[in-house]
């Protein structure tokens, strides 16, 4: 399952990126949430997968507005209200939920390697984005700078978010 949830998260991400890019966020934001289903119907316990998800999605509505406000960064299409997340990023927080009791398990209890893997995982996922025209940096060393704590930040509640509403119910072997 760590192998399959890994190839559809990058598959989905890049999707969601590349539709936002092409003027397509909603062909990309489609491909997310086929991810989030698919692991739904494969999870042991979907019902606090979902709850996760959208926990996931909430948070990230809050935490990239807030990047888009600080006018940072641009974004060309799924934007229907300006200073808010595009939709397709809020999506890409739900499908990085669909990782958190699978490919990022390792980090559960792990807070602070956790807030590390923020701060530079965050900014750069963001940065490969911004390289396939999901995003326009318009101040790059202030954008990663607010990514970077932004991320590390968000990334531990997430995590132990995924210990609350664990629904995968991997076996002990697996979780290692």
């Amino acid at each position: 399952m760590q192998l399959a949830n890994f190839v559809i998260f990058q598959a989905a991400w890049f999707a969601a990126v590349l539709g936002a890019a092409h003027q397509l966020p909603l062909w990309g934001t489609t491909c997310v949430i086929a991810a989030i289903a698919w692991h739904l119907g494969v999870s042991a316990r979907p019902g606090p997968e979902a709850v996760l998800v959208a926990l996931a999605c909430a948070i990230g509505l809050v935490v990239e507005s807030a990047v888009a406000m600080q006018g940072h960064v641009a974004y060309p299409s799924g934007q229907p209200v300006a200073g808010l997340a595009p939709y397709w990023m809020v999506a890409l927080w739900g499908e990085l939920a669909i990782a958190l009791n699978v490919t990022m398990r390792w980090l559960k209890g792990r807070w602070w390697l956790a807030a590390l893997l923020g701060a530079i995982g965050g900014p750069a996922a963001f940065s490969g984005g911004v390289e396939l025209g999901g995003a326009v940096f318009i101040d790059k060393t202030a954008a990663l700078a607010t990514l970077a704590c932004i991320y590390a930040v968000a990334l531990p509640p997430l995590v132990w978010l995924g210990t609350r509403f664990d629904g995968v119910g991997m076996p002990e072997a697996a979780r290692d």
